[in-house]
This record gives C-alpha cells, sequence and structure tokens, in this order.
C-alpha cells in the first residue's frame, strides 16, 4: 500500500483542527502584543503627567521666589544651601 492513500483521509479529518489551533496561537500572539503595547502607551501617559505636575511645582516655586524682595530671596535661599 502506498503511504498517501493511508494517511490522506487522516490528514482530511485532523488538518482543519490543526489549522483552527494554529489560527487559535496567531490570535492569542496579536492579542498578547496588542496588550503590551496599550500598557506601554499608559506608562508614558502616567509618567507624562507626572512630569507635567512637577513641572508646575517647579514653576509655581520659581514664581514664590521671583516675587520675594532679594534680601528675602537670599535669607530663604541660605536656609536650604549646603554650604
Amino acid at each position: 500500500m502506498e503511504l498517501v492513500s493511508i494517511f490522506a483521509p487522516l490528514i482530511d479529518k485532523v488538518l482543519p483542527y490543526v489549522l483552527a489551533g494554529g489560527a487559535a496561537l496567531i490570535g492569542a500572539l496579536i492579542w498578547g502584543f496588542r496588550q503590551r503595547l496599550a500598557g506601554a502607551k499608559a506608562e508614558r501617559a502616567k509618567q507624562a503627567a507626572q512630569e507635567a505636575k512637577a513641572r508646575d511645582v517647579a514653576d509655581q516655586v520659581q514664581n514664590d521666589v521671583g516675587t520675594l524682595p532679594a534680601g528675602a530671596a537670599q535669607a530663604e535661599l541660605k536656609k536650604w544651601s549646603k554650604g
């Protein structure tokens, strides 16, 4: 007997399941990749929000220091200097 005639009916029965499994695997990989990209995007947005908040605080401090008279600003800065 020829091998093709033996395996042909088996291949006909199994092939749809193999194709479905392969499609499911590819779908799972694509889903995982998209989840990873979404997580990275969320992390970048979180970091951008934190940086914006830090810039706002720095701007507020800069404005506060700018409104002080020169003598008061020097006195305030002496408190913070280590030298």
